[in-house]
């Protein structure tokens, strides 16, 4: 028995009419219910055969078990079952009608058909954009995924062929125009920018088919070998620039703040006189020991003496 793919497994041929994305796989549960909702048809149509069957046999009339046979099976073909995420896109007469479902729908035999059956729910699609040049020409690889559902199976299926792979191809040259927009230092510090800007361009465009965008996220940007070291050596010396600006602002500071206590000092002898009595408290805290006093300290403290008694 081979190995069961997982969910991702399966890449996008975008060359191929009928590429498939890996995330439009169908679910198990999808199939499981597809089974259950095939087997409620024969069931009903069996018990609509067996109900003139029955009348046949009790009245007698050959005739009107052909016709429960033949009423069976134009209820079967007109009876379908549409899963809760899915919607029926009904033409009639290979004009579009309505679109039907969730739950038993009815079509007119002949007349109305299913062209097709839309899943609702939201839906992820991996592309990338390779060997894009950016504003300053650097070539690149992006990877990205885009988030989207269908909000009207009508003009989903009415407007384009393969909305599927018109989504991706939209969303592939739509990152492409934007990446052609930035520089290189740029994609770092704009990513969630950009997401936003493709994801706007996206719903524009998509709108009109009955899509809508939700999100559109960056996976990885790849640069080439030869430019990472020197992208490398420029972050590294724009880092120590802004240590630099910041180290030169604060000595700054410190200046201006030693020029304005020096003029403090200047214009009052108290001040002075303050500073020095702090500066002999604080040594003798520090290291402890015998304080001698010189004389022009002697003086200051007296001073102070005076200024407080004045006070």
């Amino acid at each position: 028995m081979g190995e069961k793919k997982s969910y991702f497994d399966e890449e996008l041929d975008a060359s191929a009419d009928d590429a498939v994305i890996a995330t439009e796989a169908q679910f198990d549960e999808a199939v499981t219910s597809r089974v259950g909702a095939t087997s409620l048809r024969w069931v009903i149509t069996l018990a609509v055969f067996a109900l003139f069957a029955l009348a046949a046999w009790v009245l007698r009339l050959p005739a009107l078990a052909v016709a429960g046979a033949l009423g069976a099976v134009v209820l079967f073909s007109c009876m379908h079952v549409v899963l809760e995420w899915e919607r029926a896109v009904v033409l009639r007469f290979g004009k579009f009608n309505r679109v039907a479902g969730p739950g038993l729908i009815f079509m007119i035999p002949l007349v109305e058909y299913s062209a097709a059956t839309v899943d609702m729910r939201m839906r992820s699609t991996a592309f990338k954009a390779e060997h894009v040049l950016t504003a300053d020409l650097v070539p690149v690889n992006v990877d990205a995924v885009l988030f989207w559902t269908v909000w009207d199976a009508g003009k989903a299926c009415s407007e384009v062929k393969n909305f599927v792979r018109l989504v991706y191809w939209v969303a592939q040259t739509t990152l492409r125009d934007v990446m052609g927009a930035v520089n290189i230092a740029q994609l770092s510090t704009r990513r969630e920018q950009i997401d936003r800007e493709v994801a706007d361009i996206l719903e524009r465009k998509t709108n009109e088919w009955g899509i809508t965008v939700v999100s559109v996220e960056i996976r990885d940007i790849e640069i080439p070998d030869e430019l990472q070291e020197s992208l490398s050596a420029e972050a590294r010396a724009e880092r120590e620039y802004n240590a630099r600006v910041i180290l030169a602002e604060v000595e700054k500071e410190i200046s201006e703040m030693f020029v304005d206590a020096a003029r403090t000092y200047g214009r009052e002898d108290a001040a002075l006189q303050l500073r020095a009595m702090s500066f002999v408290s604080d040594s003798v805290k520090e290291k402890g020991g015998l304080v001698v006093i010189p004389s022009a300290l002697s003086e200051a403290f007296e001073g102070l003496e005076g200024l407080a008694k004045k006070g």
